[in-house]
């Protein structure tokens, strides 16, 4: 049966009671409304239930803090305080005190709960002529009161002890501690990343039929025949040179087209991912509960 801490356990617990704090309110005695001390805290078990009202006893009794089981205390708003029921500010001093350095187990709470079974206590006065049994506990080495004890033996022990075998000191239906709680439903945003889709990005080749021209040049041979001035002349003897064979040779050149291929780089592709943001509404309807007060008549505040 671990405890914890309020505000450990529940970190936005003023949210959850609509903004009521059982911290800070002052703690008083039901019979003689003197003042005990102040709530510093509350302790509740793995479910959240109240089990204890930490009392700081600190403004009389400097520095000293006690456990007040929730079922002994009646939380009144209206007056912001908190009664003691059946406790006396002397006997206030003598309960076990708490620390939070201290380990707070079964031997501990056993010890706290032994002063709260004392019929004494629950009257609010001692009675001198209460024995006590000064006999060492064999779980905690400490004398027990055992004027609380009846003729039946308990049926629980250090294994098998839980809170509603006492709903005296810690049960909470009693008609000051019955809250109403008002739900509500809220929709909750969230996103899932899924995958859209997969772009493929390659390659292939396609062929086509390219033209060039390319401008070449060719050479041939042109023979102008023309009749020299003083054609029809006689020339002197010897001058007229008859030789046989006699041959001219002209080369003729001309140009081929040469035609090969090259790669080049035409362009480059460069593939990346951006992210477009976009906001996407949804509907949904949520119900919330409504507090309905049915009292003709009579006086009711709201707080």
């Amino acid at each position: 049966m671990g405890l914890y801490r309020l505000e450990d356990f529940d970190p936005d617990y003023q949210d959850t009671f609509q903004g009521n704090d059982v911290k800070g309110l002052g703690v008083y005695t039901e019979t003689t409304n003197e003042k005990i001390g102040v709530i510093s805290d509350v302790l509740v078990d793995e479910e959240g239930h109240f089990r204890y009202l930490v009392v700081d006893l600190g403004f009389w009794i400097f520095g000293k803090k006690v456990l007040l089981p929730v079922g002994r205390s009646r939380i009144d708003y209206n007056s912001d305080r908190v009664y003691a029921v059946g406790l006396t500010r002397e006997q206030a001093e003598d309960l076990p005190e708490f620390s939070d350095r201290d380990i707070l187990d079964y031997d501990y709470e056993e010890r706290v709960r032994g002063v709260y079974r004392n019929p004494s206590y629950q009257t609010g006065a001692v009675d001198a002529a209460t024995p006590l049994d000064t006999t060492a506990s064999l779980e905690t080495g400490a004398p027990i009161d055992t004027s609380y004890r009846t003729t039946a033996t308990p049926t629980y022990n250090r294994d098998t002890y839980t809170y509603e075998h006492e709903p005296a000191l810690y049960g909470l239906n009693e008609q000051n501690h019955q809250t109403l709680r008002l739900y509500e439903e809220r929709l909750i945003a969230n996103k899932i990343r899924r995958k859209a889709g997969e772009v493929t990005i390659g390659k292939h080749i396609e062929t086509e039929t390219a033209k060039v021209a390319v401008p070449i040049e060719r050479e041939r041979v042109v023979i102008e025949r023309e009749t020299p001035a003083g054609a029809g002349q006689v020339v002197s003897p010897g001058e007229a040179d008859f030789r046989e064979g006699e041959v001219v040779r002209v080369e003729l050149y001309e140009e081929t087209p040469d035609i090969r291929k090259e790669a080049v780089v035409r362009e480059e592709v460069r593939v990346k991912k951006v992210v477009d943001h976009d906001t996407v509404e949804a509907q949904e309807t949520v119900r919330r509960e409504e507090l309905d007060i049915n009292a003709p008549g009579l006086p009711v505040e709201e707080r």
